[in-house]
């Protein structure tokens, strides 16, 4: 079988797979989003964002030794880092960021994000979604349970849909909805908000990982060994290899999207100038170097190939799993054990210098101001450093960087208390960064209505 943008999870019975070609949609959601966007095209302006990178800092990174720290606090809770001045009046950093505190003038902060939960898969999926999938928030209330679609999967629809232009010079047959990295997961378990949601499979991303000894690949293109591309040519064989789709009358408005699916999938598996998006091996040597040698380093480039190349939404992992064993390996940021020596020997080294050359590579590329950039995690971590040297999860308080797509340079947007524990003003949630990209990628409340979603958060125009 050729598996197509599939999603693997895992029951009691072992691995399963949900491929595309299961996706159903209702009529609302096959039908009125278009139509919204053909009314918007006829009378509005032109959205600023054409498309989102997404930095997804699975584990949740601590605020106090990134991008909020307190110099003035007692050491069990500053850490053991100094601070530096960057571009914006008044605004300190860690130490370890010099190249972002340097470019802190082309992105924005928000220093006051809260979630809903300290579980790395329901506050992931609140961070991906804009809204909970299951489980209970901190003050035990269930968090609404149905599977909402990942913010990529939302932007990938709005913008394929409506048949916007990315960045990207000529028009992409790649799949509008990519992941750089494996599929998120806590332990054995895959969170839930990493998908199409309600929207469908059809709105699942498309995979790569990059591994640094390997190189790019593709495993949601792997081909068995008796089919080739060639033999994919025959649209008998292509029908053949995607198996049988049951034909059920909620999915027969749903065809046209599917049959794209399809052909975005054969082009990918066939046409050079589709291959050439995920080869990094055509990038100069010493811009490759510049992003850092490293498996994030690396994936935004590739990032920022596959936006080059018309992508609309590429997310990025740094990681793909959380709650490591103290010496079991990267575990994303979630650092319980030994958090400040993380940190200094790898963490915050990679990603100061592959965020700040992926902003002066879009922004050189004439990229940035229709390239929105994203970085965040599902949450921060506890103020007081615990006696591992390592800070446990903390929800309260957390920060995300903003840049491009119509977002300023140079603003912090809230202020944390004296030990960033919490919010001293401006509280702002997931739902409002979500909010704030759908807006900047021209969809309003009423295009998110029509594609059965109810809208959460509200666009934080302070950045804008």
């Amino acid at each position: 079988m050729l598996l197509i943008g599939e999603q693997r999870g895992r029951t009691c019975r072992g691995p399963h797979r949900r491929a595309v070609l299961q996706a159903g949609a209702s009529s609302v959601l096959g039908l009125a989003l278009p139509d919204l966007l053909r009314a918007r095209a006829a009378g509005e302006t032109v959205a600023p964002a054409k498309a989102v990178i997404l930095l997804w800092l699975w584990g949740g990174p601590s605020q106090l030794d990134t991008f909020d720290p307190k110099p003035n606090a007692p050491l069990e809770f500053r850490g053991p880092f100094g601070t530096i001045p960057t571009r914006i009046p008044g605004v300190r950093f860690c130490e370890l960021f010099p190249k972002l505190a340097g470019r802190s003038d082309t992105f924005s902060l928000v220093r006051t994000l809260v979630s809903q939960s300290n579980d790395h898969g329901i506050a992931g999926t609140i961070g991906l979604t804009g809204s909970g999938a299951g489980g209970t928030g901190l003050d035990g209330k269930p968090l609404p349970g149905s599977p909402r679609p990942a913010l990529g999967s939302v932007v990938a629809k709005a913008l394929a849909s409506g048949g916007r232009k990315s960045p990207g010079s000529s028009p992409s047959s790649l799949h509008p909805f990519f992941v750089v990295g494996g599929k998120l997961h806590q332990g054995k378990k895959p969170i839930i908000g990493e998908g199409g949601g309600v929207l469908g499979a059809a709105w699942d991303p498309f995979r790569l990982e990059y591994d640094p000894a390997s190189g790019t690949k593709v495993p949601a293109l792997q081909l068995p060994k008796d089919l080739t591309p060639e033999r994919m040519a025959d649209r008998q064989a292509l029908l053949a290899a995607f198996g049988k789709v049951e034909a059920r009358a909620a999915e027969v408005h749903a065809t046209g999207q599917l049959d794209a699916y399809r052909t975005r999938a054969l082009a990918m598996l066939t046409s050079p100038s589709a291959a050439a998006a995920f080869d990094l091996s055509k990038e100069k040597p010493a811009l490759a170097d510049r992003y850092g040698r490293t498996r994030f380093g690396q994936s935004c480039l590739l990032a920022r190939r596959l936006v080059e190349s018309g992508v609309p939404f590429v997310q990025v992992n740094w990681s793909d799993h959380v709650e490591a064993e103290e010496d079991s390996g990267d575990g994303g940021w979630d650092h319980h054990y030994r958090n400040f020596q993380i940190m200094q020997d790898r963490h915050a080294a990679w990603l100061d210098q592959s965020v700040a050359v992926l902003l002066t590579d879009l922004k050189d590329r004439g990229l940035l101001d229709s390239t929105l950039v994203l970085a965040v995690g599902e949450f921060g971590r506890e103020p007081k450093v615990n006696d591992k040297a390592g800070r446990e999860h903390w929800p309260g308080c957390y920060s995300a960087l903003l840049a491009g797509g119509g977002v300023k340079g140079g603003r912090v947007i809230g202020t944390s208390d004296a030990k960033a524990a919490h919010p001293a003003d401006t509280p702002l949630t997931p739902a409002d960064l979500n909010a704030t990209v759908l807006q900047q990628v021209g969809l309003t409340s009423e295009q998110v209505t029509g594609l059965g979603l109810v809208p959460t958060g509200r666009a934080i125009d302070e950045l804008l």
